[in-house]
């Protein structure tokens, strides 16, 4: 008996599915890089769920179709490039960009900011939790004045509570609300200082529904922006009455946040802090950490976060990185 087979019926079809399946990859390409759709707006156009969006712009890239580039903004060299491998290789994180010095602390930060901001968009991840500090705080600062836009996802949250100074910079709802409202993602606030005086008050604030609120979106971000700052740290937050002579004693050397590390990375806890920010256990199941150093942030304060493991990505000038690698 003869079997006919018609397989150029059989290869017309399988053309025609791998034309669909391209189309479809360009068009929710198109969506989100030209036309800012958030992932999730995608997910709803297409009725799939958001991380099949993310699959799906991650198959575009790897096709081809779309082609992301980081680039430093001061021209970086592969001397930098170089030095990024070695702080991967021996810390263990997954990348980053080591930003070329600049004439000025000023013109370094401004260039850590902006390259920042295009790392943070490339991961292209649907939820965002925001730290503190200086370096942040020019960030934020940096896309208010220029009136950039953001693409960081749907939804958006603080990382801690807020610092009772007057600096901008450690004010957490208010950096939120700045990139809440340059992109398209949804704010949510964390509405309790950064430091309680008890571990009673600690307790009550972690009964509140919008402690619980922000809680929830702890246990399902996908990036966390933490800022890498120095030991002695400014401002000092209350650290002598949170840990006494504790940081001293076990020679401190930086903070991720409000936790104080030393150089080999061992967190130093006490039993008298009472600061209100994302648990450490939640923070290491975050994806993507982007630790960011400014100009000022000492080569041990890096080295120290780094050897900690929660950060897996980090923006540092150039001078601060190899600081960090030659301890």
């Amino acid at each position: 008996m003869m079997y006919i087979t018609k397989t150029g019926s059989l290869d017309r079809y399988q053309m025609r599915k791998q034309d669909d399946k391209i189309s479809r990859l360009v068009n929710i390409a198109r969506l989100y890089y030209e036309e800012d759709k958030t992932q999730s707006e995608i997910a709803s156009r297409y009725q799939i769920s958001r991380p099949m969006v993310s699959k799906l712009l991650e198959e575009a890239r790897k096709l081809g179709i779309v082609t992301i580039r980081i680039k430093n903004p001061t021209e970086g060299s592969g001397d930098q490039e170089a030095l990024v491998e070695q702080i991967r290789r021996t810390f263990g994180v997954y990348g980053g960009v080591a930003v070329a010095d600049g004439a000025s602390d000023s013109a370094t930060n401004a260039a850590v900011s902006q390259t920042a901001l295009s790392y943070l968009e490339s991961l292209e991840e649907d939820s965002l939790g925001v730290g503190w500090g200086h370096i942040i705080g020019d960030l934020v600062t940096y896309v208010e004045r220029e009136n950039r836009t953001l693409k960081v996802g749907s939804r958006v949250c603080p990382l801690i509570g807020n610092g009772g100074v007057g600096l901008k910079n450690y004010h957490s709802n208010e950096l939120v609300r700045v990139i809440a409202e340059h992109s398209q993602a949804k704010p949510e606030f964390l509405y309790s200082p950064a430091c309680m005086s008890s571990e009673q008050e600690l307790s009550l604030i972690r009964e509140l529904d919008n402690y619980r609120n922000v809680y929830n979106d702890w246990e399902r971000l996908d990036v966390a922006l933490v800022n890498i700052g120095n030991f002695p740290s400014v401002p000092d937050f209350a650290t002598e009455a949170r840990f006494g002579d504790l940081l001293v004693r076990r020679k401190a050397v930086g903070r991720i946040l409000n936790y104080f590390v030393d150089v080999e990375g061992r967190v130093i806890h006490s039993d008298m802090d009472f600061a209100v920010q994302i648990p450490l256990e939640l923070l290491g199941r975050v994806r993507h950490v982007v630790g960011i150093c400014s100009a000022n942030t000492k080569g041990r304060a890096l080295r120290g976060a780094l050897r900690t493991g929660y950060i897996n990505h980090v923006i540092a000038p150039e001078h601060v990185m190899r600081a960090a690698m030659e301890i």
